[in-house]
């Protein structure tokens, strides 16, 4: 029997080398003759990041592409700050999470599960998460619809031709005349789905370093272009935006929080890393907690690693973030005709790069959209999985016999969401509400997240690998801060609801 709270995976990782049979079907397990030094120069170093990227992956897609650069076209360079701060804040929680699997090998939903507090089976954060797992899986849903926007566009005789092969009087041909996307998206779930059946770890980590680092460099090169095609870059405007400037605009403040709760590391991210961490081998190197000093040194050396990991991701993260908002609101915002709404997101997002590259850059845009959001719903859903399979194990639903019955149940729910994310755009269809209401509900529970780091820090985190003041400082920012916009959230949503 798998203890509850332990992921097991057939998965290998390749942060080390697997020296003990055990870990060829569980990279969760922390066999003896496993542990390794942590690499001493930069560059081996960098070598062994990973999850960071994986995370970064699936940081710039939906909020970046749609809600970022949607911000930045209703309310040009104002909350510059803000987008800079929720890349920037949110680490500190981020490490600290990864801290504590490093050092006891445990992954998220089980060491939320043993905090003290109410309880209902399991304890009332694991419930939490699992109420904020159906909000992102409907922004999942802005995924899949965006990438079928993207590739109508791209392809635009398609649909049509279909309608023309099914009869266009047809109940379905009526369908997809109003909705050309919609079979776009019906494909790209299924394509997600393939991907997903396909590999693991290592896949996936290669896999997003590919898209994140062309979707990172086009966006980043798009912006350096725009002075030079008749859009410069307002200096003036954007020294203004990192004033911290807030309006008194309700409007605006509720589209600034639902950038903050999805743009830089969201609480779906927050979740998943510690599994990514776990996959990639850190807390194997590390080995299991002990008293002599050779653990001590390993656990520093791997949580250094570690720490380099986060902080490469986030400036990965950050300038393909940054980079949306400058095109948002240098192209966009000046033409009160080009606001993203609606099935039209991707139409209106796609004329930011014409004036950087041309007209028949619009294909360069559809294809890095294609990239940007498949990409998000591919690592997303990967890590739902995940918790999903711990969260069974958690509350009981299900039990893993063995490590192979729990990666079968895995490769069940790596089906399961992306064709789930799917019937919430057929059904909804509006894309940036979608993202917006993900990203509200992420941005509450960030407080949940946070504190539950807050409290790892001071009562479960080894004393011998515990941080430096400077960094508790910056934490305690991070989590106040967090917690008084989640406040601020929640009070807002209950006053539009008391008046209407």
């Amino acid at each position: 029997m798998i203890p509850r709270g332990f992921s097991q995976f057939t998965f290998i990782p390749r942060c080390v080398p697997a020296m003990s049979s055990e870990t060829s079907y569980d990279p969760y397990a922390m066999p003896d003759d496993a542990v390794e030094a942590a690499p001493v120069s930069l560059w081996s170093a960098l070598k062994q990041i990973g999850p960071g990227i994986i995370l970064a992956g699936s940081i710039v897609g939906s909020g970046e592409l749609i809600a970022t650069t949607s911000l930045g076209a209703d309310w040009g360079f104002t909350f510059l700050w803000l987008i800079l701060a929720s890349c920037v804040i949110k680490v500190f929680v981020q490490v600290e999470l990864g801290r504590y699997a490093l050092s006891s090998g445990k992954p998220t939903l089980g060491f939320m599960n043993e905090l003290p507090g109410p309880r209902l089976w399991v304890h009332w954060t694991v419930w939490w998460w699992f109420f904020m797992l159906l909000a992102t899986v409907v922004q999942l849903g802005a995924m899949v619809g965006g990438v079928g926007q993207a590739l109508n566009m791209a392809f635009p005789a398609v649909s049509p031709a279909l309608v023309r092969w099914i009869g266009p009087e047809t109940g379905l041909g009526t369908w997809l005349s109003a909705h050309p996307e919609n079979p776009w998206g019906i494909l790209t779930a299924f394509a997600a789905v393939a991907l997903l059946l396909s590999g693991g770890y290592q896949m996936l980590e290669r896999f997003t370093t590919v898209l994140v680092a062309g979707v990172t460099a086009v966006t980043t090169i798009c912006v350096l272009l725009l002075p030079a095609s008749g859009h410069p870059i307002p200096l003036d405007q954007v020294a203004a935006g990192l004033k911290g400037h807030v309006p008194e605009d309700p409007k605006a403040l509720a589209a600034a929080f639902a950038a903050f709760g999805i743009t830089g590391v969201g609480a779906a991210e927050l979740f998943s890393y510690p599994y990514w961490c776990l996959e990639k081998g850190y807390a194997r190197a590390v080995g299991r907690n002990s008293p002599d000093d050779s653990w001590v040194a390993r656990a520093k050396g791997w949580m250094r690693v570690m720490q380099l990991d986060a902080w490469a991701s986030m400036i990965v993260f950050t300038l393909a973030t940054v980079s949306f908002y400058f095109l948002g609101a240098t192209v966009l915002h000046p033409d009160p005709n080009l606001r993203p709404q609606g099935s039209k997101v991707i139409e209106v997002l796609s004329q930011m790069y014409e004036p950087a590259f041309g007209s028949w850059t619009k294909l360069v845009f559809l294809v890095g959209a294609w990239a940007v959001l498949f990409k998000t719903l591919y690592i997303a859903s990967a890590g739902h999985a995940r918790l999903t399979a711990d969260f069974f194990s958690l509350t009981g639903l299900l039990s893993y016999p063995s490590p192979h019955y729990r990666a079968r149940i895995i490769r069940g729910l790596c089906v399961f969401y992306p064709l789930l994310a799917l019937t919430f755009y057929l059904f909804l269809g509006d894309a940036k509400a979608m993202v917006n209401f993900g990203g509200f509900v992420q941005g509450i529970t960030l407080p949940v997240i946070s504190g539950a780091a807050i409290y790892l820090r001071y009562f479960k985190t080894d004393p011998r690998i515990r941080p430096v003041w400077w960094w508790d400082l910056l934490l305690w920012v991070a989590v106040i801060s967090l917690t008084v916009l989640a406040g601020w959230a929640a009070f807002d949503f209950a006053r539009k609801l008391a008046m209407s």
